[in-house]
């Protein structure tokens, strides 16, 4: 058994212990409080990040042609002038596949102990991440130490703890015997040898750009694939600290650095198709818009594609005990990470003539104006604010925001107004607070699709069930990675379930009390695969299961007369 896997061997059982059964763990701090960790390790994370600014990424490989680099913080509006090796795809490949006979031919455990061991040190490095993840995808310093940091790295190790279990599945050997008419008995000797499918090229997220990194990686390595992490050009730099991370341990455990390389790009000559399209490109993972994860599933023959990327997520609200709660449970979704998660609620679907609360009937506009005045609670101290929204990582975000306000504002719509925010300590940080516009299913041009950031829609159906189907039928068709459903009425929530399950969606009830954009490793199984925000899920069996095949070899020693058997 190789060294690295005794070394975090009750890590991995842990993980699979909490797989196993489904409860609340995580193998890293989600709290960044130096009340926790003392004042040196925050302080040296950021040192070394603000030490990465302007200067050359230090990572040798193989290929380069240039230097590239074009993050812009969202913080200060300044670049942060780092630079990445820029590859030429046939060197970086030719390079790559020198290195992956070795790496097939190590034992399941030598592979799962090296991605520990990665998973580990990427680890200690989460303050350095959470600086970078801040200043590049937007997100509060708190929700990148937790959300890009430790959440993160527990889906890496769910995955991992998914690939060590397929791999256990088939064992190394067998010897088959069977009887075949009356002349003896045909022995076999069969040895099972797991192949890898080849090499793997994963495409980051811009505003989690470690959320898809980490089980990716985790889950084509261990099974035998080298990986190419695709960064987005807003956001190279937490891509970037874990493909160094993993060079280093792949080399000192004595394999090619290459089998984990970095290819950065630029917006204006992306990269993305030339590594997706190369034959020896034979998995693709890819996190993002549901346009090119479209694109994606139907364009790449030959080749195992994994996306997950994002839908319609709803809230149909039939009925409460505490309206309060639940506005407030639904207008944190709207604000937390400017609405930049593929979990944030967009569409809230209330009956026009309201909603029964307490017994009492709560006109809809008593209900619309509810959420927006939870809103502004949320928002109403600076600093709190700032942790919970973040910014917008890119102008285009903004754009967005402007566009829908546009089209509100012309037609008198816009229940809650968008405005920019001050973060405290960062003067010029790109901000935004939620836009909330009244809509009807006349509307559903509006809503029927993602509408990136913080953009939400109160949507007045005809009743509880049109609001239901109206949600569902969204759900099915555009897809849905979190929907909720408030109601007093259990038969209705019966019939809530059973219609969003039937739309491939998951379904929270009553959720209050607690951020319900929240999805946990090892617990949920998040996104379905059955509606067209994504077809794979983070994770199961099905996620690494087909990232490697099996081949047999037949021996058969000489057969035996059954006269003397």
């Amino acid at each position: 058994m190789s060294a690295l896997f005794t070394k975090h061997q009750d890590l991995l059982t842990k993980a699979l212990d909490a797989c196993s059964h489904r409860y609340a763990w995580s193998g890293w701090p989600e709290n960044p409080s130096s009340k926790i960790h003392g004042e040196e390790k925050p302080a040296a994370g950021l040192a070394r990040f603000e030490a990465q600014l302007g200067q050359d990424f230090p990572l040798v490989q193989p290929g380069e042609v240039a230097r590239v680099g074009e993050e812009v913080s969202p913080y200060t509006g300044e670049p942060l002038g780092v630079r990445y090796p820029r590859a030429d795809p046939e060197v970086l490949f030719t390079a790559i596949n020198s290195a992956r006979p070795a790496w097939a031919a190590a034992t399941p455990e030598a592979r799962v102990g090296v991605c520990l061991e990665i998973l580990q040190r990427c680890g200690e490095q989460l303050f350095e991440n959470a600086h970078a993840t801040m200043h590049t995808s937007g997100q509060s310093y708190v929700m990148a130490f937790a959300g890009s940091g430790a959440n993160a790295l527990d889906r890496g190790l769910e995955a991992l703890a998914y690939a060590h279990k397929a791999m256990q599945d088939v064992p190394a050997t067998a010897h088959w015997e069977r009887k075949f008419g009356r002349d003896g008995v045909a022995s076999l000797d069969k040895r099972y040898r797991l192949v890898p499918r080849g090499i793997g090229v994963v495409i980051c997220c811009a505003t989690f750009p470690l959320w898809n990194t980490y089980p990716a990686l985790c889950a084509s390595l261990a099974t035998g694939n080298p990986v190419v992490l695709k960064p987005h050009p807003a956001a190279t730099l937490p891509v970037a600290l874990v493909a160094r991370v993993c060079r280093e341990v792949l080399a000192e455990a004595g394999y090619d650095p290459n089998l984990v390389t970095l290819a950065a790009d630029t917006r204006a000559d992306p990269a993305t198709l030339p590594l997706i399209q190369h034959p020896d490109t034979a998995i693709i993972d890819f996190t993002g818009s549901p346009r090119f994860g479209s694109w994606l599933e139907q364009n790449c023959p030959g080749k195992q594609v994994y996306t997950e990327t994002a839908g319609c997520n709803s809230v149909v609200l039939e009925s409460t005990d505490d309206l309060q709660a639940t506005a407030r449970a639904v207008a944190h979704s709207l604000c937390q990470a400017s609405a930049q998660m593929c979990t944030s609620v967009q569409n809230i679907h209330v009956p026009a003539a309201g909603v029964r609360v307490a017994g009492e009937w709560v006109p809809h506009a008593e209900v619309a104006a509810a959420i927006c005045s939870a809103v502004d609670g949320w928002l109403a101290d600076p600093r709190a604010a700032a942790t919970l929204c973040g910014t917008l990582f890119d102008p285009a975000v903004q754009s967005n925001v402007d566009r829908y306000r546009q089209l509100a504002a012309a037609q008198q719509r816009i229940l809650r107004d968008s405005a920019p925010y001050e973060n405290p300590g960062f003067p010029a940080a790109r901000t935004a607070t939620p836009l909330v516009i009244a809509a009807s299913e006349d509307d559903r041009d509006w809503y029927r699709e993602e509408v990136f950031g913080p953009v939400s829609f109160i949507i007045a159906n005809a009743d509880a069930e049109a609001c239901l189907r109206d949600a569902t039928g969204n759900a099915r068709d555009r897809g849905a990675i979190t929907s909720h459903v408030y109601s007093t009425d259990a038969e209705f929530l019966a019939r809530a379930v059973d219609a969003y399950h039937a739309a491939g969606a998951s379904v929270a009830c009553n959720l209050t009390g607690m951020p319900i954009n929240f999805a946990a490793a090892y617990s949920d199984f998040h996104v379905t695969g059955l509606n067209p925000a994504g077809n794979a899920c983070l994770a199961d069996l099905a996620f690494v299961s087909n990232r490697f095949r099996i081949c047999l070899l037949y021996t058969s020693p000489s057969p035996r007369d059954l006269s003397t058997s």
